[in-house]
């Protein structure tokens, strides 16, 4: 694929393709594309529109075309729809006559005359007799369902746990993109200095009104500036940052990640022990381990260490007793972050969450004898799910006696609404932060 020949269409198409048929990760992909083709930034913009635009409302989509297409479509050509409806329904900024053009060239260069006149008829006939309303789906869930775009199962799931309205009201929120994030690495500078570097540098940032440590970015990617290049900063979502706070750090300790990469919260536990006492990180795939090597490189953190190994395994590697804190940020569904990764809720099936939640067990039993009593063990997961979070805490409880809750009294004031005792469920719509749940142990004495 070379920017010669191929618009920001055409590339936008071959992302959700490929999304669709290889199941491959949109984000990852996204960002191949971009590199591969050398876009410049303007379409870089449009391009993540409209890639992550039409997979996130792709069932809405496919019930606005529905009356419109008659008989079995193939694949690209069904994409190339979307992908056109998206724009016109969506993006005000874009004229209906481009997206007409562009829909019916690409439809000439993939496929024949027959092909272009049927693209061109559909989106015709769209424009002119208007959308069909979602008011004729009569059962509310798969109302929602349809109009936020998230699969019925999950949607009356959530429904059951956490009631309609809230259900709706965080997949409306889903469908927003989030802000960019970053944490302030109060190793080198505060808060206020790292504004002045990134304002200075040309970004739109605003202190962070739940994180102390943290800034929000209404314009331009922090990823790209000099004060994260210096390690000054790591990005971060403001959820993700709660957990280094739930551990209650103390200057000194020796903390065991079990789940570690990409190491946004390894290396926030190291930041906050300001370069004493040990984070030891684990994870399974060696590639991911060299991301967290990395992070701690460029934020010039000294106290973490590195290893590619199955947390499972811990016994293996360390002594019983031998930490103040363990984390278990565990392997999860990620129904908290479909905002970020919105091909998520398409791929899992109800299924995955049952088989998730033996390994999430698996881990915490693991890693269990190797806290020291009185020590405290956090689990969380960048997930929306009673069952996979509170009965994943309710069977580890169950399991292990020695252990008992521990209250979440550690947090920024911000949050401390959405605590109820010793769990906290965030929900994306909380304060625009990802979906994300923590829970807090204590092995007793």
């Amino acid at each position: 694929m070379s920017k010669r020949n191929k618009t920001v269409r055409e590339a936008a198409l071959e992302v959700i393709e490929s999304v669709e048929k290889n199941q491959s990760y949109s984000n990852l992909l996204l960002h191949t594309v971009i590199e591969k083709n050398e876009l410049p930034s303007k379409d870089i913009g449009l391009l993540t529109e409209l890639t992550y635009g039409t997979i996130q409302r792709k069932m809405t989509l496919d019930f606005y075309l529905a009356p419109f297409i008659k008989g079995k479509l193939d694949g690209w050509v069904r994409q190339l729809l979307r992908l056109s409806l998206y724009q016109l329904v969506y993006l005000d900024r874009i004229p209906d006559r481009a997206v007409f053009y562009e829909a019916v060239e690409i439809a000439k260069k993939r496929g024949h005359k027959g092909i272009s006149g049927l693209v061109n008829g559909v989106l015709r006939s769209v424009q002119r007799k208007g959308l069909p309303t979602l008011d004729s789906i009569k059962d509310p869930v798969e109302r929602v369902a349809i109009e936020t775009s998230h699969p019925y199962w999950l949607v009356k799931r959530w429904e059951e746990q956490f009631g309609l309205e809230k259900t709706k009201k965080m997949c409306e929120t889903n469908l927003i993109a989030p802000n960019q994030t970053a944490r302030v690495n109060t190793t080198k500078v505060s808060r206020d200095e790292l504004l002045e570097l990134l304002t200075d540098a040309g970004s739109d940032v605003r202190e962070s009104p739940i994180v102390p440590e943290a800034v929000q970015s209404l314009r331009g990617n922090i990823a790209k500036t000099e004060a994260y290049g210096k390690g000054q900063c790591t990005i971060q979502d403001e959820s993700s940052m709660l957990v280094s706070y739930a551990l209650k750090l103390e200057k000194g300790m020796k903390v065991l990640d079990a789940c570690a990469a990409p190491g946004g919260k390894t290396t926030h536990i190291a930041e906050k022990l300001s370069g004493t006492g040990d984070v030891h990180a684990l994870d399974l795939h060696k590639h991911k381990v060299k991301l967290i090597d990395e992070n701690a490189s460029r934020l010039g953190l000294t106290n973490v260490h590195t290893a590619v190994l199955d947390s499972r395994k811990a016994g293996e590697k360390f002594e019983k007793e031998s930490f103040d804190r363990i984390l278990v940020d565990a392997p999860c569904s990620g129904l908290g972050v479909l905002r970020r990764k919105p091909d998520i809720k398409y791929a899992k099936k109800e299924a995955d969450l049952q088989s998730l939640q033996k390994i999430q067990l698996d881990i915490l039993s693991a890693v269990a004898p190797l806290l020291k009593k009185d020590g405290l063990l956090v689990y969380s997961t960048c997930t929306v799910d009673r069952n996979e979070n509170e009965g994943t805490v309710t069977s580890f409880l169950s399991d292990h006696p020695e252990f008992e809750l521990h209250p979440l009294d550690n947090l920024p004031d911000a949050v401390k609404p959405f605590i109820e005792g010793s769990q906290m469920q965030i929900f994306p719509q909380d304060f625009g932060g990802d979906g994300f749940f923590i829970s807090c142990f204590r092995k007793k004495d």
